[in-house]
Formats: C-alpha cells, structure tokens, sequence
C-alpha cells in the first residue's frame, strides 16, 4: 500500500483532474471519438495513478453496456522507439501468438501489422503513453505524427492519445504539423501542498500498519520532507516506507522522526542510483559528460563544453553522437529528474546558452554510473581520484543548445 505501483480505492484531493480526465474520455462510452488528451505536471502529483483510476472505471462501463472500447499502457521510459512502439501496441492487440509482430520486420510492415490488429479489434481503442517527453526525445516526434493521422486509414477502429508527461515544455519541442495532427486538450496537475500529502499518507498508513505503531509528527516530518522536493506523493510515501522497514530492522515497536530522519538520507543515496541506472544510453553519457566538466570547473558550465565532451565519450564508447537538439532535450529530461539545473546566461554578442549547475553529489553519482557496462570503459582509475577526458577546447565556446 506504500508503493507507487498501489492505485488506492481513493485519491485525495485529485477529485477535479478525476472529473476532467474522465469527461475527456467518457464519449467513447457511446461510440463518440474522445478527442486526444495530454496530461502534465512535476513527479509524483498522481497523473498515472488518475489515469488509472479513470481506465479502470470506464473499461468497467464499458464491459457492462457492451461498449468496445480497450486501453493500452506504455512507459515509454522503457518502450521509447518507434519500433519497439508500434510492435507493442500491435502485440498487445493480438489475439493469438500467430497474430504477434516479430521482431526483424521493416518499420511500414509492422506499422500496417498493427492498422490490421487495430482493424481486427474494432471500436475506440486508448493508448496511453507515460513519460511520452522521453519517447520525443529518444526518436523524435514522427510516431507521434503516424499515431495522430492514422485514424484517417482507419474503418472499424479509431485511436485515442492520451500522454502522460512530466516536462511543462514538451509540446514547444514537437513540430507544428504534429501538434495540429494532435489538436490535444490539456491538464494540468499542480504539486501536492503539505497538508494534502499529510492526507494521502494518513490515508495509507491506516491501511499499511498496525494501529498505534506510527508516532505523532511521523506522518508530518514525511510530508514536509516531501513538500521541499515540489510536492512529491511518490516521495513521501517512499519515506514512510523506508522508515517502516528500518523500524523493523532495529526490532522498534513504533516508527519515529529519527526513523524518517534516516530514512532520508537513505533514499537520497538510493534514488541517485536508481535514476543513473534507468537512464537511456546517450543521457547517461551526457551525464557523466556533464559531471567530468563540473567537476574540473567547481562552478557552472556551457553547454558548448558538455556538448563537446559528450561528443568525444559518445565516439569513444562507439555511440554515434546524436544531434545536438537531442541533446537538449535530455538536458531538460535531466533537470526534471531534479540531477542538474540549467539556466539562460547571455554571452554579448555571442549569443545565449544555457550554464548548467550539478545538483547531485559528484562522489556519489559517477561512481553509480560507472558501474553501467556501458560507461566502464570511460571510469575513473579506482587506484586515483582523477577523470578522463577533461582537456576541453575553447570552455568559453556557447552552445549549439
């Protein structure tokens, strides 16, 4: 009930997004082609957990009126090429195994594979795509565009977009037919305020413990934790659960402030890692890149230099370097994980660029990094504290970015 897998009965205070996510969708109870929807807001405001809830009770009302109508889920953290996109929708789709995409087909052979699935399955069909940002920012918005006009090639099936994003900008990166193919509404989801989280924890713990165990200011201490870090649900109940546990581990009969205390710091290390980890290749790289030159400098650097540096361990690696918009992109992916920062300077006539600052400890997070196979070959020597490839050229250059 502490993990952000757990899609409670109730969600507090998200009653409004509930009601505007569900009249959006609700006219494909009867036969009404739902218009595309976009869904944004900072980690842990509860966007997936909404669209869940909302899945759950119009399939429910769906199955009970007879109405066709079928929801498919990517995260596309994990499902983000066009390929691997069409080729799960398509199978997810498939009735039998003799039906299912194979891997090695051109890309139009498994787009038409799928259009005969989606044909084959009939009726108003919901693709919700979590993380979409990360999806554009891997490949690019062109599956975007196939999704958005493909209901002009079909007869008996129509698809609906609803995308799930935490970065406010992501439509400013897509191209203008894209977005007019889209012709999305849009919600927005604020952070949780103190009070709010105290209830959704409150919420929890009366279902997750025992009565009595959880000490007063408990609850509070997780929640204003959670508050400073822009309102993340997900947050604070990884707090209250962490602090759980190690109460167990010291045998305790009630969870305390000195356990949430602990609990912080542990998950800060262990949040680090984990991101590092769940990265997609080229923005680990980036990172690193971004790290090495932080890390020489002390103080903010260019985005000519991060690019450069990238360049040059992407090459050495056998990555072939992506374009320099891609690599925007995941600058601000970046800094919605909350592991940089980046703002505008003016450089005269030069022109602007962006200086980025490292928000996360440097002794920490390369280390998680370098354990990644894929940047093994680029690790420090463990034997001195020195790094690799930090010998830039012109570090008052400003960015393609």
């Amino acid at each position: 009930m502490l993990r952000d897998s757990y899609v409670p009965a109730r969600l507090p205070h998200r009653d409004a997004e509930i009601r505007q996510v569900a009249e959006v969708l609700a006219p494909a109870l009867r036969g009404d082609v739902p218009s595309n929807l976009l869904i944004y807001g900072k980690i842990g405001t509860g966007k997936t957990a909404v669209v869940t809830q909302v899945r759950q009770d119009l399939q429910r009302r769906a199955d009970a009126a007879d109405a066709k109508l079928a929801f498919i889920s990517v995260n596309c953290g994990n499902v983000d090429t066009a390929y691997s996109l069409l080729q799960n929708v398509g199978n997810t789709l498939a009735r039998a195994d003799t039906d299912r995409i194979p891997t090695g087909w051109s890309l139009d052979r498994v787009q038409a594979a799928m259009r005969r699935l989606m044909e084959t399955k009939g009726g108003t069909i919901v693709l919700v795509l979590d993380e979409i940002d990360r999806l554009v920012a891997r490949s690019g918005d062109n599956v975007l565009y196939t999704l958005a006009q493909i209901n002009t090639e079909l007869d008996g099936a129509r698809l609906v977009l609803v995308g799930i994003s935490n970065d406010l900008k992501f439509t400013n990166h897509l191209d203008a037919r894209v977005r007019s193919r889209l012709n999305e509404e849009k919600i927005l989801f604020e952070p949780y305020r103190a009070p709010q989280l105290q209830d959704i924890l409150a919420d929890r713990a009366r279902v997750a413990f025992r009565e009595g165990v959880v000490d007063p200011g408990v609850i509070e201490l997780c929640a204003a934790y959670a508050q400073l870090e822009s309102g993340d649900a997900r947050r604070a109940l990884a707090l209250l659960r962490l602090a759980a546990e190690m109460a167990e581990r010291d045998r305790a009969k009630r969870i305390t402030r000195d356990h949430v205390v602990k609990a912080k710091n542990r998950l800060e290390k262990d949040i680090i890692v984990d991101c590092c980890r769940s990265l997609p290749p080229h923005c680990k790289v980036l990172l690193y890149a971004i790290l090495q030159a932080y890390e020489r400098r002390r103080t903010g650097v260019l985005t000519g230099e991060v690019y450069d540096n990238y360049k040059r361990l992407a090459e050495r690696l056998g990555l072939p370097p992506l374009h320099a918009r891609s690599i925007s992109n995941y600058v601000s992916e970046l800094e919605s994980l909350g592991l940089i920062r980046a703002t505008i300077v003016s450089r005269g006539r030069g022109g602007r660029t962006r200086e980025i600052q490292v928000d996360v400890p440097i002794s920490e997070t390369m280390p998680a990094l370098e354990e990644d196979p894929l940047l093994a070959p680029i690790g420090r020597p463990k034997n001195r504290g020195q790094t690799l490839l930090t010998n830039f050229d012109n570090p008052a250059r400003t960015g393609p970015f």
